[in-house]
């Protein structure tokens, strides 16, 4: 097998995974929006049986 094919397979994971290890340390960092105090309240019960 030709050397040039090994090292290009090489240098194409090792990207995959810092690439990886990278885009989670970059969410991690991330806050979470706090929710609302009524997450549902254009959620209505009745509409269910009328549809």
């Amino acid at each position: 097998m030709n050397i040039w094919i090994v090292v290009a397979i090489i240098v194409v994971v090792l990207g995959f995974i810092v690439g990886n290890i990278m885009l989670l340390d970059q969410t991690a960092k991330e806050k979470l929006p706090k929710p609302s105090k009524d997450n549902n309240k254009n959620f209505d019960d009745d509409d269910w049986g009328k549809k």
